[in-house]
């Protein structure tokens, strides 16, 4: 008995000792040590099922004195079995969370099962040639960026301050100051036209308000498919009561109300159709807004167009302020102004639309945007890595290739938004020094196999919602910090036809990584710079 139980222990001790997690190695992505591994593997299996064979035996000659056992080695010897099996299950359990925590790179293998497939690790990529093409982006974008954000913020100053000239202040809602997100505003824009992405708030007349109901609220009606998304309720100041408290109080004849004069009335019956909500609620409805919006950028519009000798016309009539700006001289700078509501206390904003968005959430729930804290985040970093640090050029790269493909085999579930979320996953993940210029390659092939592995397993979590490693002085909401994780591929695991669409998308753009690149990148030719990578 003694001698099986030894045995056991042994078979126990190889287990753990020869699990793969157990000695993580580095770089076990390339071919030969994978071989390596394999025969490894093998040997160790071998041993195990010879030692489960010498149990075996052993059992059955126990089994032959199970007369002359007693019932206390009896015990002991389940005792023993049931703790080897919980043993094993414990590394098993441990195995998977590991994996699930884990930002690991993506193994040279048949990620996907299409024939030819091709990974981040085994795409052509040429340091030279991308180091040009950074340069390039660096040398376009600095100061031409510059000037159109400078043109954008006066311009979109101008015409909402038009629109609240057009708006009724009794019964319009009241639009606030812009603020600029999205890659123009972080730095790291390439392709042209130049798109500069803008969110204007709104609050509703006095004397009513907001109230909001997130997807994470403890009693929240939010469908679990709404992940990401809250609704927002109109509300009247003083509900239930009969207007002002200045119509039922007697203050006297030396006291005055401070809103009303003794002649006014207070004007507190708006409809919920004027309040924008949808049909028979009062809840906030996003196509009510964006109606509302669109006709007041109009009016606004042709209030001070006498002013500027450019066009402006609406790219997309489903997109409340999807501007296009066209001079003259035939340069474009494209315009996305979105009407948003601000998060009380916060800087996140229920956003209307989203520029890139596929398909729309239906009313009345509204997508939340944490781009503000996104963007602190960025300067979080841009602190911290090495100077000259090649994570912006990273994400510069991959939204070019992925702009280009696009133009080849149309567009498909995957955004920027998406290459930018892979990115700061691994920022958040990686030591600042593996950022540095010299590790460029390295790094894009990274982030590109962070995606590749998302589309794989359908999941890509968002980077704020329930990221314990954000840091704190970022200043994500608790609430928000403390919810589970969004899936932000969550449309690929509902529509097939999608994801397979998308998985296509991703492999042809690693297959023509190469040939993009080097087609625009600039050659020196006379001592001169020329192919611009923007008008491609």
């Amino acid at each position: 008995m003694q001698g099986a139980i030894a045995r056991v222990c042994m078979v126990v001790a190889a287990a753990i000792l020869n699990h793969p997690l157990l000695f993580p190695q580095e770089n076990v992505t390339i071919p030969e040590q994978d071989d390596e591994l394999m025969a490894r593997m093998r040997e160790h299996e071998e041993r195990l099922e010879m030692e489960q064979a010498k149990l075996e035996k052993e059992l059955s000659e126990l089994d032959s004195k199970q007369e002359e056992t007693s019932w206390d080695e009896g015990y002991s010897w389940y005792f023993w079995s049931t703790l080897s099996f919980l043993i094993f299950f414990t590394i098993e359990m441990c195995r998977v969370d590991f994996a699930e925590t884990e930002i690991r790179p993506v193994e040279d293998e048949d990620v996907f099962s299409e024939n030819g497939s091709i990974t981040s690790k085994t795409m052509v990529l040429d340091k030279d040639i991308l180091s040009n093409f950074c340069d390039k982006c660096t040398y376009t974008s600095a100061h031409e960026n510059w000037r159109v954000r400078e043109f954008a913020e006066g311009f979109a100053d101008d015409l909402l301050e038009s629109l609240r000239s057009v708006c009724d202040r009794e019964m319009d809602m009241e639009v606030g100051d812009f603020v600029g997100i999205g890659s123009m505003f972080e730095s790291w824009t390439v392709c042209k036209p130049l798109t500069c992405d803008l969110i204007v708030p709104f609050s509703p007349p006095f004397p009513h308000s907001f109230q909001y109901e997130l997807w994470c609220s403890p009693a929240s009606d939010v469908p679990p498919d709404m992940e990401g998304c809250g609704r927002i309720k109109v509300t009247r100041f003083g509900e239930g009561e009969e207007g002002c408290l200045c119509g039922s109080a007697n203050l006297g004849e030396d006291m005055l109300c401070l809103l009303h004069s003794k002649n006014d009335s207070v004007k507190v019956n708006h409809t919920p159709e004027e309040l924008l909500c949808s049909k028979n609620t009062h809840f906030l409805a996003k196509d009510q807004v964006m109606k509302w919006f669109q006709i007041s950028i109009t009016k606004a519009w042709g209030r001070i167009s006498h002013k500027y000798d450019f066009d402006v016309n609406f790219r997309n009539l489903d997109a409340a302020g999807a501007l296009k700006v066209r001079f003259r001289s035939g340069k474009v700078i494209v315009l996305n102004i979105i009407p948003v509501v601000q998060l009380e206390g916060t800087d996140a904003f229920f956003v209307s639309h989203f520029p890139s968005q596929c398909d729309a959430c239906p009313d009345p729930h509204w997508p939340l945007s944490f781009a503000m804290y996104e963007r602190n985040l960025l300067k979080y970093f841009a602190k911290r890595l090495p100077q000259h640090s090649c994570h912006l050029h990273c994400l510069q790269i991959a939204t070019f290739l992925h702009r280009k493909q696009s133009r080849l085999t149309g567009e498909t579930a995957l955004t920027n938004y998406h290459l930018k979320t892979a990115l700061l996953h691994l920022l958040l993940s990686s030591r600042p020094c593996a950022w540095g210029a010299e590790n460029m390659e390295h790094r894009l092939r990274d982030v590109l196999g962070f995606v590749q592995r998302s589309l794989l397993e359908k999941r890509l979590n968002h980077v704020l919602i329930g990221n314990g490693k954000v840091p704190e002085e970022i200043g994500v909401p608790k609430m928000i910090r403390k919810a589970g994780p969004v899936n932000l591929f969550r449309s690929l695991v509902l529509q097939r036809d999608l994801y397979t669409a998308t998985i296509r998308h991703f492999q042809e753009m690693l297959r023509n990584a190469s040939v993009l690149i080097q087609e625009y990148t600039p050659h020196l030719s006379n001592g001169g710079l020329h192919q611009d990578i923007g008008e491609c």
